[in-house]
């Protein structure tokens, strides 16, 4: 499944590509986000909760950064499991950050998921809906804690 958003951040590019690939500052954006551990060489793990329908799980992810050309691009590859082996998930994405006027960034990501195992029961549909809601709620988290200068500033976190 793809899922491609955009979003424009208050905030000079650099600032915007320093806060991105600060894996401490964004991991409290990311909804469901419980732990993230930089390994070093641009890889991370990560633990993310994740709910769709009946199902609530964790899922233990694998982040490597497998290239990049800063300030503007970052290509991730992303692996995991829940604790129970019961979902896999793949993704491999690109992250694009560019100029928007006068100290704004525009923010542009595509992914590619996959999903196998209990949760890819649910279809398309629903998975790329639930995949939506949570780059949108991450969008904003990001956005308020980059133009606050710190993850502090995310509501309720």
């Amino acid at each position: 499944m793809i899922i491609e958003e955009e979003f424009t951040v208050e905030a000079a590019l650099g600032h915007v590509w320093n806060c991105i690939r600060d894996a401490a500052f964004v991991a409290p954006c990311v909804p469901g986000c419980q732990d993230v551990e930089d390994i070093g060489d641009g890889a991370y793990r990560a633990a993310v909760k994740v709910g769709i329908g009946p199902i609530k799980t964790v899922f233990k992810l694998d982040i490597q950064v497998s290239e990049e050309a800063p300030p503007g691009f970052a290509r991730i590859e992303t692996r995991g499991q829940e604790g129970t082996n019961a979902s896999r998930l793949t993704a491999k994405s690109d992250l694009t950050l560019s100029a928007a006027g006068a100290g704004a960034t525009k923010v542009h990501y595509r992914s590619d998921v996959q999903v196998v195992g209990r949760l890819a029961k649910f279809g398309l549909g629903i998975m790329k809906k639930k995949a939506k809601a949570l780059g949108a709620e991450f969008a904003e988290n990001f956005r308020a804690a980059a133009e606050a200068g710190s993850p502090a500033a995310i509501s309720g976190g």
